[in-house]
């Protein structure tokens, strides 16, 4: 019998009917087998896109953490007013030991020794016996990391990094500052704009010249050497917008190296350092006075006497030859004491003082970083009046020097001082009368021109150099030691003022050796210097800056200051 779905076979035998099954018995098997092997596999599907979907949120948080610690790193860029880098942000390798994964400790030591040879190998030695992961080399050079990794020994390791590199060094130290470890701003710029840095993309430019700035630095340090100076500083400022063009303080040092300064000589002198600067003052009482309409250049003071009494101090000329009868005009030019304190008794206590608040110099100033120092203050009286007249006896900072000088010569506007590059404003606010200017910026060219005055030796052709020069003694606990601050504020071109320049140098010394050349063209020559003033010291650096730097302020100034 047979049918199509199951066929049956009968056969006959004589010990026993068989049945047998054939055909759909294999099928059946092969499709068990089929239907497991079909779940396994659809289990290994799913088991399969959970892992890829676990690995894929691991890498995920990998990335965001990664992207996280970048951003933590972040700072912007910081350029010059030429687009130069002053502070940016890279991508730099450390090279880290691991003792435990080391194999052959005596090779590994001889070929480091060939890849760095200036190590302390000793030190290392002593590293390596803790058996604790440290440090070898951080911000590896491209050529050094070739070598190391070519070794492929197990122990080295490379951790890639975001850091911060300062490509000028020292050239820019006291205005960029610094950060930690911990990518927090700790001085300079760094600090005060440390939130707009992590947080802009962009570049933040300043107002500075780098050109300039080595120019200036380098003068600076030759002439510290000439007049064993304890340190200097430097200022370069716009007098009609405030640009910094150069700061400068010295001794300065490296800020790549993170170093924790705590030596009080590294003290920004141009920003942070407070000074009694003497006779540079004079310029501000006389201006006072022209403000104030109690006098004109043609003034005259009659008997003007050698020495004056004010209470239990004596306040004498310093030119013991100078005449008893000069004009507001001759005063400034002679630098003289006993005149200027008559200029000021003429103005009043009252006016003096509102005067000085008015150039902000007395008291505290704002400015772009925080290493800014203030004023000391003190109690005025007729005495006060006196000595402040002259500049004995009040004190201020080498950068309110500089922006009260500023206003002085560009027409009596106020500027604010800065380090970082704005947008033009052409309004400013004007604060001194008209004539001031006018009246002042002549006398500050005689100082330089005259035979009486006391800067002939930054008499540079062609810049129409003027200012005032400032000698005093350095304060100290309960008096006056003999040291000295010598200090030079000077303007150009003066018929149409675009600068000031101070410099100030702490502490210098006389040279019998140094070699005077005079700059107004009679050929004089004078080897030594005959005295520790600043006619003699600070004036003859600025006037060999003026003669370096002078040809690129000129060439540049209109396309871009």
């Amino acid at each position: 019998m047979s049918k199509n779905s199951n066929r049956f076979v009968l056969q006959e035998s004589n010990d026993e009917f068989k049945y047998n099954k054939s055909g759909p018995d294999i099928n059946v098997k092969f499709n068990r087998i089929a239907f497991i092997f079909f779940v396994f596999f659809i289990i290994s599907i799913v088991y399969m896109i959970h892992l890829i979907h676990l690995g894929s949120r691991k890498s995920d948080l990998s990335n965001n953490n990664q992207l996280k610690i970048i951003n933590k790193l972040h700072r912007a860029d910081i350029v010059d007013r030429n687009g130069y880098f002053l502070a940016k942000t890279v991508s730099s390798i450390d090279i880290g030991i691991n003792p435990v994964e080391i194999i052959d400790q005596k090779k590994l030591l001889l070929n480091l020794g060939y890849i760095f040879p200036n190590k302390n190998y000793e030190l290392i030695k002593t590293r390596l016996k803790r058996n604790k992961f440290f440090w070898f080399e951080k911000k590896i050079s491209d050529e050094n990391y070739e070598k190391i990794m070519m070794l492929g020994d197990k122990s080295i390791q490379a951790e890639e990094k975001l850091t911060r590199i300062y490509p000028q060094k020292n050239l820019f130290s006291h205005i960029i500052g610094q950060i930690d470890d911990d990518n927090i701003g700790i001085s300079g710029l760094e600090k005060s704009q440390d939130k707009k840095l992590k947080n802009n993309k962009s570049s933040t430019q300043l107002t500075v010249d780098k050109n300039i700035q080595f120019l200036i630095r380098e003068e600076l340090i030759k002439y510290n050497k000439v007049f064993r100076a304890k340190g200097s500083a430097a200022i370069l400022m716009d007098v009609n917008n405030g640009e910094i063009i150069s700061l400068i303080s010295l001794p300065d040092f490296d800020p790549n190296e993170r170093t924790n300064i705590t030596d009080t000589n590294y003290i920004n002198r141009a920003t942070k350092g407070v000074y009694e600067l003497g006779s540079v003052f004079k310029t501000f009482t006389v201006a006072a006075g022209i403000h104030e309409g109690v006098i004109e250049p043609e003034t005259k003071f009659k008997n003007l006497e050698k020495s004056i009494q004010c209470e239990k101090n004596t306040i004498s000329e310093y030119d013991k030859k100078i005449p008893s009868d000069l004009t507001v005009e001759q005063i400034l030019i002679r630098s003289g004491n006993i005149g200027s304190v008559r200029i000021g008794q003429a103005v009043g206590l009252e006016k003096f003082k509102k005067f000085m608040n008015k150039l902000s110099l007395i008291n505290s100033i704002e400015f772009d970083i925080e290493e800014v120092g203030i004023p000391i203050s003190f109690e005025w009286g007729k005495c006060k009046l006196a000595t402040a007249s002259y500049g004995h006896g009040i004190t201020t900072t080498i950068l309110q020097l500089a922006n009260a000088y500023s206003i002085i010569v560009n027409g009596g506007y106020k500027v604010s001082p800065t380090l970082i590059k704005k947008e033009k404003n052409l309004k400013q606010e004007k604060i001194l009368k008209n004539d001031v200017s006018n009246k002042i910026n002549p006398i500050l060219r005689k100082i330089v021109t005259n035979k009486e005055g006391t800067a002939s030796l930054a008499n540079i052709e062609g810049y129409e150099v003027g200012g005032k020069t400032g000698t005093a003694q350095k304060s100290m606990l309960g008096g006056y030691s003999k040291n000295k601050i010598n200090t030079f504020a000077s303007v150009f071109p003066i018929s149409n003022p675009k600068f000031v320049f101070v410099v100030m140098l702490d502490e210098p010394k006389t040279n019998s050796e140094y070699v005077y050349n005079y700059l107004d063209g009679s050929g004089i020559i004078h080897k030594g210097t005959p005295f520790n003033t600043a006619g003699w010291t600070t004036v003859e650096v600025v006037g060999q800056i003026i003669k370096k730097i002078g040809p690129i302020l000129a060439t540049k100034y209109n396309e871009v200051y």
